[in-house]
């Protein structure tokens, strides 16, 4: 079997100051907004960058608290963008108001879409988690370098949490915006077919070779050692493939089988999560031939070795 890895060096000590504005940098500060929850931890990370004119990064959700927490915050400057990381609805919700109040446009990596096409009875667990109709005034490719409230950022594709997912450079410094696709109170969500194991995998790997060393990310706090935290989470989803690989070697046949043997301990309130993102690792490892994963007529998958 699979040896275990080191332990992932989760930081849940995070003090959010919930509604207030905390520096991250010089000309960008942070309010958290009060959606705590199991998938939000502490709630979601707003970004307010720049000085003399701003713009707005992952708005966050319709809530009335956050919305006059961030009109504090910018004080009557003009909001010359709004921007996302991503259009999941607790980073997006309140974009399309934001961009309504202000007449800022919308600056993203393109309307939601999933990773790849559904399956026939398959369901998308995430449906009603996605900002579907939201559509951007103007569509990042990976790579562009760009001004936003005076402060060049370099947006950095990085597909895996879903399809449309960007990490945002801070020119000049060794900061990187990392949204969803790294945060340090937990690993990320990867559900099929909103998200893509193999897309995850190789963002993890190009922003790891990137010159960036300090991650500040959508949910929790900063990350010191962003690139050795990286390839933590690495080694741990590794990990976890090896685990199905020797699961399904040694018999499981069933997604349910490998969730008991892999997991547990886990809680009831946790497997949910947990059995989206082993979803996700099976079509990975399908896809590599590393096992075999066969799609029933009502979607049911049976597994064998390869």
């Amino acid at each position: 079997m699979a040896e275990s890895p080191p332990p992932l060096p989760f930081d849940t000590s995070f003090a959010p100051r919930t509604g207030e504005l905390v520096e991250v940098l010089p000309a960008i500060g942070r309010i958290t907004a009060p959606n705590a929850g199991p998938f939000t931890f502490t709630g979601t990370n707003s970004f307010v960058i720049g000085a003399e004119r701003v713009a707005i990064l992952d708005p966050g959700p319709a809530e009335p608290s956050h919305r006059e927490a961030l009109r504090r915050a910018i004080g009557g400057r003009k909001v010359e963008a709004i921007l996302l990381t991503h259009t999941h609805k607790d980073h997006s919700a309140s974009a399309s108001a934001w961009s309504k109040e202000t007449g800022a446009p919308l600056w993203f990596a393109g309307p939601h879409r999933l990773s790849r096409p559904p399956h026939l009875f398959e369901i998308n667990a995430l449906a009603r988690d996605c900002d579907w109709g939201l559509t951007p005034d103007r569509t990042f490719f990976d790579g562009e370098t760009f001004e936003a409230g005076g402060v060049k950022l370099t947006a950095i594709a990085t597909p895996g949490h879903c399809a449309n997912h960007v990490c945002y450079g801070v020119t000049g410094t060794d900061t990187l915006l990392s949204g969803d696709h790294i945060m340090g109170w937990n690993s990320t969500l990867v559900a099929v077919p909103d998200g893509s194991m193999a897309e995850y995998l190789a963002s993890l790997r190009k922003v790891i070779a990137l010159p960036y060393r300090h991650y500040v990310p959508a949910h929790g706090g900063p990350i010191a050692d962003g690139p050795g935290y990286a390839r933590a989470l690495l080694a741990h989803r590794e990990f976890r493939n090896r685990q199905v690989i020797d699961a399904v070697n040694s018999g499981a046949t069933s997604a349910s089988e490998l969730l008991e043997r892999i997991y547990p301990t886990l809680s009831a309130k946790l497997k949910f999560a947990a059995a989206l993102t082993l979803n996700a690792h099976i079509e990975y490892l399908d896809g590599l031939g590393a096992i075999r994963m066969r799609r029933g007529v009502f979607g049911a998958v049976r597994l064998s070795p390869a």
